[in-house]
């Protein structure tokens, strides 16, 4: 019992194992031993010095028959008791306890050694000498045989040694340590994985997920690494029969890479050369021939690398490069072992924004049709993110003013690449500098850009606020606030729907941007709520909520804009929305009340004066919708504040509705705290 279930391929060593067994043995006969000898039951205590004694005798032959085996591995040596037990119980129980001070100093002694071995074997793993941390760490264990660190990182030493076998050892060794080692798990499932153990690599991955089902992710990665790797040596086995068989393809792939590999020749021999291995790569034989051929190495070939990375290309230059990018578009699509090698390719990982930045429009949309294959699915935006795309952002963004497919593939790009955390870390460095004074000029000239793309890109900065550091940065901007609202101005094509899809966009944004406090928001904050005032009597729905959305996160930045919108008529206004808008214009609409009737007496009059018997503040308290509840109550309490406002509640719900608010089971503590404040002004201003 206790003894973690491992995959199979487990101990090799049988008298190793059997040593570590006894050792657990051992381990529960003291204890048991211990407990007798301190019982208060004297029948007890009896048996137990008894059996002790005789286990010390056993012990002392033991000890004169014992030969030393040099190994590392998991055993404790117990020591015969000194002879003065028999001189009683007292004597005896003063030398067990002397024993056990004197075991206790040693494995503080021998920890002590061992961290600093471990130490040891860390720096040099660090450094990359993993023979010299291998021999550190097995030095510890002779020091401290059961500790869990020592054989996990043993076993990542031995990883990078491509010692699986010895890897798989030391993780089962950690597993009897600690059976819900994690990394024990995880190294395992590595090493099974590199030896093609695919069941076994699963199940370890599996009995992770057991321990922590908070590794989902983790997990996803491993088992996802398995299943490509599997799929990988599937389709090579298959390649090799089709091969044998004397498959065409085949052999036209093997003799055109032989062809395109020899020095010498001239470009546009290259160039027809390549043009035509795209065309026989297209299926997944063609673009596992070409990987087990070495068609990734093309870019060894003088005249074709020389074309490939040069600044200034010429026309056949240009055909060549647009000749590559077409033949990885086969080689790669659907493939994510190709895709994987592509992008180990130095030359590749660096050109593809010296390409994308080039300004001839074929080697623009071709480099973005390979760049779309791996953006499109979760495996291929994984291995894009590794690159250093730090530049990526602005210079997609720049495609916003093409007025062909290319803008729309550079922002389906940017789309799926804004969810991926990688992506927004590294989009932080150039914002500032880079991103934000082209961002905000495509904002000035939303008239003479790509409308469509333009909606787009406003969509991915938003989805970018996501990122804390992200929003910061724009949320500073005085720029970027600038331009938003000069683009809520309107331009003349202003009501073509690809405009208005543009303030949708940028109605987003500013919500997302309010999400901060900062100096540009509060100078701002005036004329932002200005503008979402004058939409608030737009055709478009959606424009109105985010409009209204907007006002319920800009006018706590500033005393003068709730003046001003109460001036403008936006009490009347909410109260429309609340009669008939939806939850989410619901609940942009009366947070953006309770703004108002917080600080402005006059807000808390009109209310009162456009709903006389403070219908619409009822609904919203029967809703159950907690934060228009909450919001509902702080209006009231703040309108009961007017003289003759309770009397117009008599004969309503209103204290019921109160009461279940505050004594509820409402998650919210605000919700309780405006509801007890409004019942209590209701029962000092209206007793009855």
């Amino acid at each position: 019992p206790g003894v973690p279930q491992c995959p199979p391929a487990m101990l090799r060593d049988k008298d190793t194992e059997a040593d570590f067994q006894r050792f657990l043995r051992r381990v529960d006969d003291v204890t048991n031993l211990l407990q007798g000898l301190n019982s208060p039951d004297s029948a007890v205590k009896e048996k137990a010095i008894a059996e002790t004694e005789k286990r010390l005798r056993e012990e002392e032959e033991e000890e004169e028959s014992r030969t030393t085996v040099n190994r590392t591995l998991i055993n404790a040596s117990v020591r015969a008791f000194p002879p003065e037990i028999t001189a009683g119980h007292s004597g005896f129980l003063a030398a067990l306890e002397k024993d056990a001070k004197e075991r206790a100093q040693r494995r503080r002694r021998n920890e002590q050694l061992a961290n600093a071995l471990k130490e040891e074997g860390n720096e040099a793993f660090r450094r990359g000498d993993f023979a010299l941390a291998v021999q550190s760490y097995s030095e510890g264990l002779e020091k401290l045989r059961d500790k869990q660190e020592l054989y996990t990182n043993r076993a990542q030493a031995y990883l990078k040694l491509q010692e699986y076998e010895k890897a798989i050892s030391d993780c089962e060794w950690a597993l009897k340590c600690n059976k819900n080692c994690l990394k024990a798990y995880f190294l395992m499932g590595k090493a099974h994985l590199a030896l093609q153990h695919f069941p076994e690599s699963r199940q370890c991955y599996e009995k992770m997920l057991q321990i922590d089902p908070q590794k989902e992710n983790l997990f996803k990665d491993c088992v996802n690494e398995a299943r490509l790797e599997e799929k990988r040596l599937r389709d090579e086995e298959r390649a090799v029969q089709e091969l044998q068989a004397g498959n065409v393809a085949a052999l036209s792939i093997q003799e055109l890479l032989r062809k395109i590999s020899s020095p010498g020749q001239d470009i546009l021999y290259y160039t027809g050369g390549i043009r035509l291995l795209a065309g026989v790569v297209g299926n997944c034989t063609g673009q596992t021939f070409f990987r087990t051929n070495n068609g990734f190495s093309i870019l060894r070939n003088q005249t074709v690398r020389g074309a490939f990375c040069a600044e200034s290309k010429s026309p056949a230059e240009v055909e060549l490069c647009v000749s590559l990018l077409l033949l990885w578009q086969a080689a790669c699509a659907g493939n994510e072992e190709n895709q994987r090698l592509l992008l180990a390719q130095p030359e590749v990982s660096a050109q593809l924004p010296e390409l994308l930045s080039s300004g001839t429009a074929q080697l623009q949309r071709e480099t973005l049709a390979l760049i779309s294959l791996y953006s499109d699915n979760q495996n291929g935006r994984r291995l894009l993110v590794r690159q250093d795309l730090s530049r990526w952002l602005q210079i997609l963004l720049a495609f916003v003013t093409s007025t062909d497919a290319r803008a729309d593939s550079a922002m389906n790009i940017l789309s799926d690449l804004t969810g991926e955390k990688r992506f927004q870390t590294q989009c932080r460095a150039m914002l500032s500098t880079d991103v934000l004074p082209l961002f905000t000029q495509l904002l000035v000239r939303a008239g003479q850009v790509n409308q469509a793309a333009l909606a787009r890109a406003v969509a991915v900065l938003g989805s970018l606020c996501a990122d804390v550091g992200l929003r910061a940065q724009l949320a500073q901007s005085g720029e970027c606030c600038q331009a938003c609202l000069q683009l809520l101005d309107g331009c003349p094509d202003a009501s073509s729907p690809e405009y208005q899809q543009c303030v949708f966009a940028v109605l987003g944004l500013m919500m997302n941007l309010l999400l901060e406090s900062s100096g540009a928001i509060q100078d701002f904050a005036l004329p932002i709520s200005g503008r979402c005032l004058a939409l608030l009597s737009h055709q478009d729905g959606r424009i109105v909520t985010r409009a209204i959305g907007v006002l319920s996160r800009v006018l706590p930045a500033s005393p003068s804009a709730v003046e001003e919108v109460v001036k403008g008529g936006v009490v009347k206004k909410m109260l429309k929305f609340l009669k008939a808008g939806g939850q989410l214009t619901s609940s942009y609409a009366i947070r953006t009340l309770s703004i108002c009737t917080k600080s402005s007496r006059q807000a808390q009059e009109e209310l009162l004066k456009w709903d006389k018997r403070l219908q619409v503040l009822l609904k919203l308290l029967e809703s159950g919708h907690e934060p228009a509840v909450g919001n509902a109550a702080f209006c009231l309490s703040q309108c009961l504040l007017l003289p003759g406002a309770a009397s117009a509640l008599l004969g309503s719900q209103v204290v019921q509705l109160l009461l279940r608010g505050a004594a509820g089971d409402a998650r919210s503590t605000s919700v309780q705290h405006n509801s007890a404040v409004a019942l209590g002004r209701l029962c000092v201003a209206e007793p009855r």
